[in-house]
């Protein structure tokens, strides 16, 4: 009998949901309109058709792991619980003053982002701690509880509770928090030491307040998730991914739910990472395009770039400094507003614009005779004959090319061109959106874009993956197989994750190296604690030790890999090496001399959650491929050709083909442009090698 994993990622326009069954590699893969007004609906529905349509019986699913985007729109959107702070008194203006800095200085009209908690629902408690952790003043908890009692008054739904340096010593705020939850018992309540218990005050509480701002929508979604997925007859636990590529058990993402808010774009970096292993890649752009939005992460050695910190909801896209600063382990990636469902229109000084605002699932693109009348990118890839109308989202969806070529005719009436210059046109800026973005993104980390291969995914990826490669100089492409949904694969193949942290500031020629160890082997115990309650073998757990570092007298660290302890007095010049290598490779040098120091020290903790890799059958076993011609607009042509199409799932491995060549599959659609030479390789990756003059 058959043993299925359900992996499934609620983008902006589609859900994907995949059902693989690790033993014969079998997979059922299923994209389904997005459900905004309750996102779980389109989750339940889609499962409940594969089960009908394949015969997949829900006793055979072994596990389900599920990545959303909700929270991060709740947080982008502030629609998240009305969220009360406590702190300590004197800082009620913490969460206002921020860090005092402008991100653009001679913007007059500059717009800082608000806090997700107003300073009308900040109170402040008696109670204060030293930087050494020592109460200098004991805390008041009948008073704190007379505060409390106010936001509750006013409404509030959650709280959190953020106290001077409780990084060193929590106990103040661990008593705050109890009482609270005793006194009030449906608040939900976030104490910062639990949720970022890290140097650098204002930074742990924007944290602990986000976490407070969007925990009760967790709660409330992940439970009714859960318990409609029982109904179904589904006994499997379901797991949720991380936004540092790992995987968790409900109740720990219900605990923080703030380390959720980046897991889809980490499913895609993680899914591309792996593919890429199959084509003996380990340098890539991991490039996921969907309807609403496309990311780009950087994968080195194989491996996702992984960032400690990150900006949510920034007031201008690429501006750092405009966002909600968070300090939880995170894929690195950049996002910006381009995707099948963006919108396009031509401004005030007759220049064509394409997104960021999306069409979305409802009323979606006029193509989907849904309702919707302006004109999209979906709409554009229709008119140039990219994409099928038979075929589309595997011939699941009915397409009305008449809508779509009203919607563009109108903007081609404004722009004064053809329907389908301007659909042409639509098409090339928001390649250029993307690749602008991705040359930012990249060189910002001190690399070349030449040296990478691109490995496009989602339903847009593989289908714009050519002209943005093309733009980056990038020399080859690597499409995976079921390259649509290769968000939800990567959920399939995630492990389970811990990731931890504390402060403790110490020089390397002074430390107390016994207490360094007990630091890392609490941390260490706590992360083998979640991982068991995932349902994992701890024993197996795979650990690696990380500090932030720095010269004595920066203001700032590097986060560092370390050696493998135990540590000891005999350790210094190994932690010190680290350290100056991961120097010397970040900024081409480093001092003649200075002292080395530790601020905080970091733990990842991982264990593998699948029984064997994620290999994908038929594909590269077939006989020829070629299903037919249509006309598609190439620019190289500056007009229509008739351009061979194939099926992705015919297509022998080892044959080279000679572009312009459209290939699609159920889940996405692959151009590739005039002189770019194509090929299967024997595990199912589409590898496209573009001409020299495009790869420049």
């Amino acid at each position: 009998m058959a043993k299925f994993s359900v992996g499934i990622d609620i983008g902006g326009t589609f859900t994907d949901i995949v059902f693989y069954d690790h033993e014969s590699g079998r997979h059922i893969n299923r994209k389904v309109l997005t459900t905004h007004d309750d996102p779980s609906r389109a989750v339940i529905e889609g499962m409940a058709t594969v089960i009908a349509d394949d015969g997949v019986s829900p006793a055979s699913i072994e596990r389900v792991v599920h990545a959303t985007t909700l929270f991060t729109n709740a947080l982008i959107e502030r629609k998240g619980a009305k969220t009360g702070m406590v702190t300590t008194r004197g800082f009620r203006d913490l969460l206002e003053i921020a860090r005092e800095r402008k991100y653009e200085i001679y913007d007059i009209f500059l717009e800082m982002p608000a806090p997700v908690v107003p300073r009308d629902l900040v109170v402040e408690a008696d109670g204060r701690l030293g930087p050494d952790g020592v109460e200098e003043i004991p805390l008041d908890e009948q008073g704190l509880l007379r505060e409390v009692q106010k936001l509750v008054d006013s409404g509030i739904e959650s709280i959190a509770v953020v106290f001077m340096h409780s990084y060193v010593n929590p106990d103040h705020e661990r008593r705050a928090a109890a009482a609270i939850a005793e006194r009030f018992p449906k608040l939900a309540v976030s104490a910062s030491c639990d949720v970022a218990p890290e140097i650098r005050e204002f930074e742990r509480a924007s944290t602990a307040a986000i976490n407070a701002y969007i925990q009760p929508l967790a709660r409330l979604y992940l439970d009714r998730l859960a318990a409609q997925v029982r109904e179904m007859g589904v006994g499997a636990p379901l797991f949720m991914m991380l936004s540092n590529g790992g995987l968790t058990h409900l109740d720990e993402a219900k605990r923080v739910p703030v380390q959720l808010l980046e897991s889809g774009p980490a499913a895609g970096a993680l899914s591309a990472a792996f593919f890429g292993r199959h084509s003996r890649a380990d340098r890539l752009l991991a490039f996921d395009m969907g309807g609403t939005t496309a990311k780009l992460s950087v994968v080195d050695r194989g491996e996702p770039l992984v960032a400690y910190k990150f900006e949510a909801a920034r007031e201008k896209r690429f501006a750092e400094g405009s966002g909600l600063p968070v300090k939880i382990s995170v894929i690195e990636l950049i996002e910006i507003g381009a995707g099948g469902g963006s919108i396009a229109r031509v401004d005030d000084m007759d220049l064509l614009k394409v997104g960021p605002h999306s069409a979305g699932s409802m009323p979606g693109p006029a193509s989907y005779g849904r309702g919707g009348t302006q004109p999209t990118v979906t709409d554009a890839n229709f008119i140039l004959g990219y994409l099928n109308p038979a075929y589309f989202a595997g011939g699941t969806m009915a397409i009305d090319m008449a809508a779509a070529t009203r919607a563009l005719e109108a903007l081609a009436k404004r722009a004064r061109l053809s329907v389908p210059e301007v659909a042409w046109g639509m098409v090339d800026v928001v390649n250029e959106n993307m690749a602008s973005a991705a040359r930012v993104h990249v060189a910002e980390r001190g690399k070349d874009a030449r040296d990478y291969a691109l490995l496009p995914t989602g339903g847009g990826g593989p289908l714009h993956s050519y002209y943005v490669a093309s733009k980056l100089g990038v020399p080859r492409i690597i499409c995976p197989p079921a390259a649509g949904v290769a968000s939800a694969l990567g959920l399939l193949m995630a492990p389970a994750r811990v990731d931890r942290a504390t402060t403790f500031i110490a020089r390397l020629d002074t430390m107390d190296w016994k207490q360094l160890e007990a630091l890392y082997r609490r941390l260490e115990k706590d992360a083998k604690a979640v991982i068991a309650d995932t349902g994992l073998d701890a024993r197996s757990t795979a650990v690696r030790r990380l500090a932030d570092m720095r010269y004595v007298g920066q203001g700032f660290e590097l986060v560092v890999t370390l050696p493998e302890g135990p540590y000891t007095a005999a350790s210094r010049d190994a932690l010190v090496e680290a350290f100056e290598n991961e120097y010397t490779e970040t900024f081409s040098r480093k001092p003649p001399a200075g002292s080395v120091e530790i601020v905080n020290i970091r733990l990842s903790a991982q264990a593998r959650a699948t029984r064997d890799d994620v290999v994908l059958h038929g594909f590269g076993k077939g006989r020829g491929g070629l299903t037919g011609r249509r006309a598609a607009y190439f620019p190289e042509y500056r007009d229509f050709r008739s351009t061979p199409v194939y099926d992705r799932y015919q297509l022998p491995s080892g044959v080279i083909h000679t572009g312009p060549a459209i290939i699609e599959e159920r889940e996405s659609t692959l151009v590739v442009g005039p002189g770019a030479k194509f090929r299967v390789e024997p595990k199912g990756n589409l590898v496209v090698d573009l001409p020299a003059s495009r790869s420049q």
